[in-house]
């Protein structure tokens, strides 16, 4: 996890894995940032796994795993039981939602910038950055 600089937000991959409006912004993102400069949470991968398996995709979820992970250098971060204390603390400081307050805090921790959808984290002193607002 050296090189990771960015903790991609589960909106932003499934934006991408399900073709919606902002797919392309997603694709350019991920086109010009090395993977290895790339992190997801736990909470993230599971979530990806649950929602496409919901959607019949489990063929997109493989291929997923395959580009980031195994042909791909993306690196999986988690919190531990210890760190739930300061999830609660964040969900209720900022008004986030459990899986907001968990990327949030995992940021955080690891010292990434939030790659982010979701307008949720403009409540929060590290806010959030679309993939169109990171310039390399």
């Amino acid at each position: 996890m050296n090189d990771c600089m960015y903790l991609v937000d589960t909106n932003i991959w499934l934006e991408r894995l399900l073709d919606q409006e902002r797919s392309e912004e997603v694709g350019r993102f991920l086109a010009q940032i090395p993977s290895e400069r790339l992190c997801i949470t736990d909470f993230t991968f599971h979530s990806l796994g649950v929602i496409l398996s919901r959607l019949h995709q489990a063929e997109a979820l493989l291929q997923f795993v395959r580009d980031a992970f195994i042909e791909g250098a993306v690196s999986l971060v988690g919190l531990l039981p210890e760190n739930m204390e300061t999830v609660v603390n964040t969900m209720q400081q900022f008004r986030l939602d459990f899986d907001d307050a968990y990327q949030y805090v995992a940021a955080e921790r690891f010292g990434l910038t939030l790659i982010s959808f979701d307008q949720d984290f403009d409540r929060t002193p590290r806010g959030r950055n679309t993939p169109a607002q990171i310039q390399v």
